[in-house]
């Protein structure tokens, strides 16, 4: 592969054998290069195909409008968010996350403030994509010495939450799940008695099982066997567990226009319990 233009030392346009175009990230791979020099081997860690991949595409308009620091801001931000997630993000993070961040700063030097009205819950039940975000602001602070609000890193926290659901990145918005989580947990603290406890494990453990609650309930993939067993069994055993959780049932019935399925019902109802029990 040859190179074609050189972004910064970390982004690289380049052609390949069949002169097929590339883009390339990696840390210092355009380094004191120039048009016409043989790319590295072994040195990009990222690569697309333009003419097939669409994702390619939007990289190269969005290149051609912003500073490529935007982009190499966003790779170490994905490269950290991967290691710490231990999973593969999708592709289109880089220009939605990259875009993002450069209209972030616009505003900031327009002096436009920035509130994300889920802030809270973003920071509340995404706790460890916010510290990603977190870690994106410092870098920011670091590279381009801008200082944005806090409400971005819960902005930043969206995009990745979104980009770690690859499959069903359509239909699966971290926004609406945040919101779709507060609204169950405050159905469950009011009915069943209990405070939010953020640091209290077996709360933390609760909201975890709502996010899968969550991701399940938005990506279409409800718990449906047909079997009510687990169903019945907990209605006599925990009825007011489950009365919870029925009371839940009724508000994404009215809220979603959405039944949730007996065996959904059965497992909130089990978790309903157990953190009732527990804080």
């Amino acid at each position: 592969m040859r190179i074609k233009k050189v972004f910064n030392s970390s982004v690289v346009l380049a052609s390949g054998p069949d002169d097929a175009e590339l883009i390339l990230l990696g840390k210092g791979i355009g380094y004191g290069q120039r048009p016409g020099d043989v790319v590295p081997e072994g040195a990009p860690d990222r690569f697309f195909v333009p003419v097939r991949n669409p994702v390619a595409k939007e990289l190269l308009q969005l290149l051609d409008s912003i500073e490529p620091e935007y982009l190499e801001l966003t790779r170490e931000i994905i490269a950290y968010a991967e290691q710490v997630l231990g999973t593969e993000l999708h592709q289109h993070l880089y220009v939605a996350l990259t875009d993002h961040l450069h209209f972030a700063v616009e505003r900031a030097h327009a002096g436009l403030p920035v509130v994300n009205r889920l802030a809270w819950e973003i920071r509340s039940y995404y706790p460890v994509e916010y510290r990603i975000g977190r870690y994106g602001l410092d870098r920011l602070r670091e590279q381009l010495h801008v200082q944005l609000p806090d409400d971005e890193a819960a902005n930043i926290a969206f995009h990745i939450a979104n980009a770690r659901h690859t499959q069903d990145r359509a239909a699966f918005d971290a926004f609406e799940a945040a919101r779709l989580i507060d609204q169950v947990v405050t159905i469950v603290t009011y009915r069943m008695g209990i405070e939010r406890q953020p640091d209290n494990v077996h709360f933390s453990r609760f909201v975890t099982h709502m996010q899968y609650f969550a991701d399940r309930f938005f990506t279409d993939r409800m718990l449906a066997s047909g079997d009510d067993f687990l169903f019945d069994q907990l209605s006599r055993r925990y009825p007011g567990a489950m009365a919870c959780a029925e009371r839940v049932r009724e508000h994404i019935q009215d809220a979603y226009r959405q039944r949730l399925p007996n065996e959904e019902v059965a497992y909130l109802a089990l978790h309903i319990q157990r953190v009732s029990e527990k804080v």
